[in-house]
């Protein structure tokens, strides 16, 4: 895993100023460094290397290829390319390096931008074709690997780099706020592509590609893969496990091809655990596994993780993550770049750091939920639908308004259930993916008026963008679910904690449930009830974990990889918080909201993921606008 840079400007890029960007990222590769500039200085390559594949210097980069042309900076790996290599070997390309970098070269030389439909992996690249004079950039599908950019059209200044932070370090980009993108951070908790927080630098989205002309400025960009359709052909239950078995097997292997050590996250749930089931098949050495706890016995899931440890006889470590919060939380804001309030970055960060001490790279079991239907979300989903199905309209809002009068205490779920049957299928939905946050009334209540009449009549944009995506598909209700959060709390969220995490630890990170051919089946092959059977979700994927888990392991738990934050927001931690959020005024907020939220926090109501979304944002404005 590495650190990606590149500038174009038509007055000059200096090596000194790509230097300084690029080390900005040391953490993503502290083995190696190199800057390339080509022969008129108006274009520059910056890469820092972590180490994987092929450690000799025949790995290093920037690289080019064999007659000087073409210029890359890569960062993540490519499963496949020892496939391609061989087919492009037959071709007659030759290679001077055993490494996938040269191999991503080599097919843009042979099938231009089309390469990109050949690569299995998590990426994002820089590649400047000199005879062209043009820049392709480009991104994994699925989103694992970030890329930003920032553009000016005035200087024809262009630049690319896996973090805003070495973008920064150039002085010529501005750090006004994007105050869309901070509404849309307290309404999901992560800012989403193709913005960011600040106006002048955006995302390039999970499988898009772009080609910067570096004479005219000009950009050119495309989506180039997403799901497929259902395919409407019926297949029995037995064949679709069959093939979701052999799938993930191939995916393991691939993802265990390295030359540096390697491990596993084990949470004990069914995706990590299938995930180091499958590497302890195709190893021929104990799997190496790290799993993390806490004190409290509501979030600890070290005796889960210990089940599957011992019965595929890993080499196993643990680490119990005590509540020392604002010790590490000002670094992980810092390492983010953006506001992002998923409290499990925390201990994200803190099996990165344990894993690190051990091995170079870990497998994980992220992308199970989104692309198999485990989340809660989706169940309540299809409560719904047929609901909605049963009954009429002025029957389910006679019902929600009639929820109003019971009791909080101890209903409080069965009130939120029923006040939403008020709302339309897609409304319940929005609601749902934003009530641990700041839906709408919330949100009107937090930011001040003077944010609100700046936003005017974009204050209501983050609960429609997601609407696109969700009539984007003409099939079932959890097919149509999946979909939104594979494009947007996956790669928004999920990765985007990963990634950052993991990299802050300098650990690469590779999830073989999320390779592309796993999730073209499951949306093309796998209908809405062998996702959600009955009361049970992710079906299929928990049929398979069925017949190779051990059985003492409780694979229908769901807990996620939670914090208990509402507990030390209440206890050790109340008044570190407090102090922040109260210490500093902000012309955004609304101080009496927050006040109250606070109030109501400690004295039993759950605000915990709002207020650490708030303790984020300060923290984050205190760092990169030096507030």
């Amino acid at each position: 895993m590495c650190g990606i840079l590149g500038v174009v400007d038509r007055k000059g890029v200096s090596a000194e100023s790509l230097s300084m960007m690029r080390d900005a990222m040391v953490h993503r590769g502290p083995d190696d460094a190199g800057i390339w500039l080509n022969s008129d200085r108006t274009v520059g390559l910056a890469h820092r290397r972590l180490s994987i594949i092929d450690l000799s210097h025949a790995g290093r980069q920037p690289m080019a290829d064999s007659d000087g042309k073409i210029r890359i900076t890569f960062n993540g790996e490519i499963y496949n390319f020892q496939t391609l290599k061989k087919e492009l070997g037959e071709i007659g390309y030759s290679f001077r390096s055993n490494t996938d970098t040269e191999v991503i070269m080599n097919a843009y030389h042979e099938w231009g931008t089309d390469c990109l439909q050949k690569l299995n992996g998590m990426f994002a690249f820089g590649l400047y074709d000199e005879n062209r004079r043009v820049l392709f950039l480009a991104r994994d599908r699925l989103g694992k690997k970030p890329l930003y950019y920032s553009a000016s059209s005035s200087e024809r200044r262009f630049s690319f780099a896996s973090e805003i932070k070495a973008m920064l370090k150039d002085q010529s980009i501005s750090r006004d706020l994007d105050l869309q993108a901070l509404n849309h951070y307290f309404t999901f908790g992560f800012v989403p592509d193709d913005l960011s927080i600040f106006r002048s630098v955006r995302k390039l989205p999970p499988a898009h590609a772009m080609i910067y002309h570096t004479e005219s400025g000009k950009k050119d960009i495309w989506r180039y893969w997403d799901v497929p359709e259902p395919s409407g052909q019926i297949r029995t239950e037995e064949d679709l496990l069959s093939e979701l078995e052999s799938l993930l097997k191939d995916a393991v292997r691939l993802r265990m091809i390295s030359d540096v050590p390697l491990g596993a996250f084990l949470s004990g749930g069914v995706d990590s655990s299938l995930v180091v089931a499958m590497m302890s098949m195709v190893s021929d050495r104990p799997v190496k596994t790290f799993s993390i706890g806490f004190e409290d016995s509501n979030f600890n899931e070290l005796p889960y993780a210990r089940i599957v440890a011992e019965h595929f006889g890993t080499e196993h470590t643990e680490l119990i993550v005590r509540p020392d919060m604002f010790s590490i939380l000002p670094d992980l804001v810092r390492q983010f770049d953006e506001p992002f309030a998923d409290s499990s970055m925390l201990p994200t960060y803190y099996v990165s750091k344990v894993t690190r001490e051990k091995v170079t790279v870990a497998l994980s079991g992220d992308g199970g939920d989104e692309i198999f239907g485990g989340y809660n979300l989706y169940r309540a989903g299809l409560f719904d639908y047929y609901m909605r199905l049963m009954l009429p309209e002025p029957v389910r809002k006679g019902i929600a308004w009639s929820s109003r009068f019971l009791p909080e205490k101890g209903l409080a779920r069965v009130k939120s259930q029923l006040s939403k049957l008020q709302y339309t299928q897609y409304e319940s939905l929005i609601e749902r993916c934003s009530e641990a946050y700041f839906k709408t009334s919330y949100r009107t209540m937090l930011l001040s008026s003077e944010a609100r009449a700046s936003l005017n009549s974009r204050f209501l944009e983050p609960e429609g963008s997601r609407l696109g995506l969700f009539e984007n598909r003409h099939d079932g209700i959890i097919d149509r679910m999946s979909y939104v959060d594979l494009h947007t709390y996956l790669p928004n969220d999920i990765l985007v904690k990963v990634d950052r995490a993991s990299m802050l630890a300098s650990l690469e990170v590779r999830a073989p449930l999320l390779d592309y051919r796993i999730a073209e089946f499951s949306f093309r092959n796998v209908p809405d009830n062998m996702k959600i059977h009955g009361s049970t979700a992710k079906y299929l994927l928990k049929r398979l974990a069925g017949k190779i888990l051990p059985q003492t392991l409780d694979i229908n738990r769901k807990w996620g990889f939670a914090v208990p934050v509402a507990d030390w927001f209440r206890g050790p931690l109340s008044t570190g918080i407090r102090d922040t959020l109260l210490g500093t005024k902000n012309v955004y907020f609304d101080q009496a909201c927050i006040r109250r939220l606070l109030d109501e926090h400690s004295q039993g109501r759950d605000h915990s993921l709002r207020l650490f979304s708030l303790l984020v944002y300060y923290l984050w404005e205190r760092e990169y606008l030096k507030v």
